[in-house]
């Protein structure tokens, strides 16, 4: 049986945290699919088209790895690839209060379903989306937070 992760996030954008856990994941897993999470309710900053072309050429060399897309409760999306992995990446304790809770609950609705943490390495503790996000509103450089792979204006 294949070892099959789903890693589920908005990748909005993607930041070089996102891409050293995925590279880290990658030998643990024989596929794993990054699954944009679309919520109808929030917005976005970067289309999810963009998006998925960022993941797709950063990771293009990695035949293991799908890149696609959701809506709804990522343990239904797990179900529907046959996924049995969540990978989720941790930068602080309080990522870990807040991911425990959701893989607990992902666990009572899904039991077949287990939660795969990998830390971040120290170098990207501070960095996530949001913050690049607001670097970005304010014209600031982003360069040295995302992917070399990709460039965002």
């Amino acid at each position: 049986m294949d070892k099959i992760a789903v890693f589920p996030g908005s990748f909005d954008p993607i930041t070089k945290g996102h891409e050293s856990i995925i590279k880290r994941a990658i030998p643990l897993f024989d596929k794993l699919y990054l699954a944009i999470g679309i919520n109808a309710e929030k917005k976005s900053f970067f289309p999810v088209n963009q998006r998925k072309k960022w993941l797709e050429e950063v990771f293009k060399e990695y035949s293991n790895i799908q890149v696609t897309h959701f809506e709804g409760l990522t343990v239904n999306y797990c179900k529907k690839v046959n996924a049995k992995y969540i990978l989720r990446g941790l930068r602080t304790s309080a990522d870990f209060e807040f991911e425990r809770s959701i893989g607990q609950v992902n666990k009572k609705i899904y039991p077949e379903i287990e939660t795969v943490f990998l830390l971040t390495t120290p170098e990207y503790t501070a960095v996530n989306s949001s913050i690049v996000r607001d670097i970005l509103k304010h014209g600031g450089d982003v360069s040295q937070f995302v992917p070399g792979a990709i460039r965002i204006p």
